[in-house]
C-alpha cells in the first residue's frame, strides 16, 4: 500500500488550514467528561522560525548560486510537533520563550490563532532575537542551517505546567527537567523521545526523568545503543525494564512497539511514498500515536496511524506546514480504498479509520497545503 502524492514534484497552492475545515475530528469526543484536565497535551521547548527552500535540483554548489522554485515560512521546532496535536483534534498547550521581534510575532500569531493552540505559558521575551532555522530540501534529503542567541535564563512555567491528560517532553542526557516529575505526579502521562547523545556514553541511567514517562519512543539506533541489544526489536523489549510502553520506530521498516502492563507486542510495515521533505516527520509520528494511547485504541493501530500520519507529512514540505488534519487522513483513506490491486491485509490493517473520519470528503485529492510567507500586508 502506498500513500503517494500525485502532485508530488508541484509546488504548494493555497488550502485552508486543516484545523479550520470542515470535517475536523476530536478523537476524544467518546471520552471527554466535565471533569477532564483543560488540555490534552502540554508541551514546552524551543520555537524557531523555519525558512525552507524547495525545488532545488541539487544540494548547493560551493562558489555559486543556486535557485529555489518555492519558499515557505512557519513556526518550527517544538512548534512542529504542537501543530501536529493541534492538527489531530487535541487541546494543545505550548510553554515557550518568544522574541519580541517581527519572527516571534508572526509565530505567536500562526500557532495561537492559525492552529488553535493555546499559549497562555509562553511569554514574549524583549530583546531577544528569536532563533532561525533555514531549511533546504532536495532529492528527499534536507540540509538546514540555524542560528539563535542565547536563550533566556527563564523557561516559561516549567515547574508548574497546566493540567493536561499528556505531555510530550524530549529528555536530555544527564539534566532533569523538573517540570516532567510535576506533571506525572498530577496524573499526566508523559511522552518522552530522546535526541542522539553527543557524549558518546548512551547511559539510560543519565535519562533520569525517564522513570516519570508512561512511553519512550527513541528510533532503532538509539534504542540499540542504550541497551546495547543487536537489534532494535530486542531493544524496545530491553526498554520495558524503564518505561512501561517501548516503541522504536524503524525508519522505511515501520514501526515495532511493546507494553510490559499488558504483554502486547506490536509491529507495522512503513507505508511506502516518496519523500521530497522529512522535517518534522518524526514530531508528527510522536503526535499520531499520543492521539491514539489517549483515544484508548489497541497497539497496532496507534503504530499505524502514527505511520500514516508521518508519511502523509513527508509528502509536503516543511516541519508544521507538513503535518497532516483529518482531511488529509480521510482524503488518503478514500483514496487507497478506489485503487485497483490494493491488498486486502493491508486495507484491514487501516479498517479502523472508517469510524474516525470525515464522512465526507471536503477537499480533493491530492491535497495542497498552505505556505505561509513573511511580508504581505493584510488587506484593511
Amino acid at each position: 500500500m502506498t500513500a503517494s502524492n500525485a502532485s508530488a514534484g508541484e509546488e504548494p497552492e493555497h488550502l485552508t488550514d486543516p484545523q479550520q475545515c470542515p470535517g475536523q475530528v476530536d478523537p476524544l469526543a467518546a471520552l471527554r467528561t466535565p471533569y477532564d484536565p483543560p488540555w490534552d497535551v502540554y508541551l514546552t521547548g524551543t520555537v524557531f522560525l523555519d525558512i525552507i527552500f524547495t525545488g532545488l535540483d541539487s544540494a548547493p554548489v560551493r562558489g555559486t548560486e543556486s535557485w529555489a522554485r518555492g519558499m515557505g515560512s512557519s513556526p518550527g521546532g517544538v512548534a512542529n510537533m504542537a501543530t501536529a496535536l493541534a492538527r489531530l483534534g487535541l487541546r494543545t498547550s505550548l510553554a515557550a520563550a518568544f522574541g519580541d521581534d517581527h519572527y516571534g510575532e508572526y509565530c505567536w500569531d500562526a500557532l495561537a490563532q492559525g492552529e488553535g493552540i493555546d499559549l497562555s505559558p509562553s511569554r514574549t521575551v524583549p530583546g531577544w532575537h528569536s532563533p532561525v532555522t533555514v531549511s533546504m530540501a532536495y532529492e528527499g534529503e534536507r540540509t538546514m542551517i540555524s542560528h539563535g542567541h542565547e536563550p533566556p535564563p527563564e523557561e516559561p512555567a516549567p515547574d508548574c505546567p497546566p493540567r493536561a491528560r499528556a505531555a510530550v517532553a524530549s529528555l536530555t542526557p544527564g539534566k532533569r527537567a523538573p517540570w516532567i516529575a510535576q506533571a506525572a505526579s498530577e496524573g499526566t502521562r508523559i511522552f518522552a523521545d530522546v535526541g542522539w547523545d553527543d557524549t558518546g556514553t548512551w547511559d539510560l541511567a543519565g535519562l533520569a526523568d525517564l522513570a516519570h514517562c508512561e512511553a519512550f519512543l527513541p528510533n532503532a539506533e538509539e534504542a540499540m545503543r542504550y541497551t546495547g541489544a543487536g537489534c532494535p526489536r530486542a531493544a524496545a523489549h530491553a526498554l520495558t525494564e524503564f518505561v512501561p510502553l517501548a516503541v522504536v520506530t524503524l525508519g522505511a521498516e515501520g514501526a515495532y512497539a511493546v507494553d510490559r502492563r499488558t504483554g502486547e507486542a506490536a509491529e507495522v510495515p512503513a507505508i511506502a511514498v516518496e519523500a521530497l521533505d522529512p522535517t518534522g516527520a518524526g514530531d508528527v509520528f510522536v503526535a499520531g500515536f499520543v492521539t491514539g494511547t489517549l483515544a484508548g485504541w489497541p497497539l497496532a493501530d496507534r503504530l499505524a496511524f502514527a505511520g500514516l500520519t508521518a508519511a502523509l507529512s513527508v509528502q509536503e514540505f516543511g516541519g508544521s506546514l507538513s503535518a497532516p488534519g483529518w482531511s488529509e487522513i480521510g482524503a488518503w483513506w478514500r483514496r487507497v480504498q478506489s485503487v485497483e490491486g490494493q491488498d486486502p491485509a493491508a486495507l484491514h490493517r487501516y479498517a479502523f479509520l472508517e469510524h474516525l473520519v470525515p464522512e465526507e470528503q471536503v477537499s480533493p485529492w491530492p491535497l495542497r497545503r498552505a505556505v505561509p510567507t513573511i511580508g504581505f500586508r493584510r488587506s484593511a
